[in-house]
């Protein structure tokens, strides 16, 4: 059973090497083209890629896959696996031969660019996996399988390589028993469909009139990606690591405690505990040693509260 596999992201790398791992034979891989980043605006390549060529696999860079059909028609494969790959895939290509997806949710929940994150930021306690069969429409395709996973005080990064490495199993299974024409499809319940977009730069803004455990949630799905911050006296302080402490402290919303060991902020019915923060430097530093560094923002009111 050959495999054409399709993906660009960390979450891409992660299922390809799990089905490696498992001995699934992928005969080649399709992932977006090399893109400029960081300062410099040098070429990357997408993490698939990388791990592709080191593992000796054929790589074929895409920027619109509509474009190559006759060329992907060429190609030796029995079933395509999709993971995060970042293209809509068009009819053409999905009538070739059964095209499958590993989608980080528990479907029809969170269809769309953000499952994880969006999980996370709504404090869902259990999220999973899902292997579907793709269709036209984004993330609605037929059920396949889909196993539960407890979500507990993960952030972003470390609840995407645990949906990744039990998404790479649950899809090299999906693989094996349809080898052995073991599998069947389920329709999804699209009334109960919950789509989610990409979240902006924006979005990462705390506002302390939410809940502790809102903040937190919202620190653990958006800091690692997009950023979450606030603002001091015009100091702008961007938050990598929050906690409750709600029953600890008490201070009024929207106010930091006066306590130089603590970095405390008075919120909804509670407070929290900027743990890690970054200084004007960028390094990451404990949001004691922010504080001991910024004295005058003790007891200073968040802006625009």
């Amino acid at each position: 059973m050959k495999i054409l596999f399709l993906g660009s992201s960390h979450f891409s790398k992660i299922v390809l090497e799990k089905m490696i791992e498992r001995k699934i034979e992928v005969s080649c891989v399709i992932t977006q083209p090399d893109r400029p980043s960081g300062r410099g605006h040098k070429l990357a390549q997408t993490e698939v890629k990388s791990f592709a060529i080191e593992r000796g696999l054929p790589v074929l860079t895409f920027d619109k896959i509509r474009l190559h059909i006759e060329e992907i028609k060429k190609l030796d494969f029995d079933i395509s696996v999709v993971a995060s790959f970042g293209q809509i895939l068009p009819e053409e290509f999905l009538n070739l031969k059964l095209c499958i997806n590993v989608h980080p949710s528990l479907l029809p929940k969170y269809r769309g660019a953000s499952p994880i994150q969006s999980a996370i930021l709504n404090g869902d306690e259990i999220t999973g996996v899902t292997i579907m069969k793709v269709a036209r429409e984004v993330d609605a395709g037929d059920i396949i399988k889909q196993e539960k996973m407890m979500l507990t005080k993960e952030y972003y990064r470390e609840a995407e390589e645990k949906l990744a490495l039990f998404g790479g199993d649950m899809v090299s299974d999906v693989i094996e028993e349809y080898e052995h024409g073991q599998i069947s499809f389920v329709p999804q319940k699209h009334g109960e469909a919950i789509i989610v977009g990409k979240f902006k730069k924006e979005d990462g803004k705390l506002d302390f009139s939410c809940s502790a455990s809102d903040l937190v949630n919202k620190v653990r799905a958006l800091s690692e990606e997009i950023g979450t911050y606030f603002a001091v006296d015009g100091t702008i302080i961007k938050v990598e690591k929050l906690i409750d402490v709600s029953g600890e402290y008490v201070v009024q919303p929207f106010v930091i405690l006066n306590n130089k060991k603590h970095f405390v902020v008075g919120c909804k019915g509670g407070a929290v505990e900027v743990l890690v923060c970054k200084a004007p430097s960028g390094k990451s530093i404990s949001g004691r040693d922010f504080l001991n560094g910024h004295n005058e923002l003790i007891s200073k009111r968040i802006d625009n509260a």
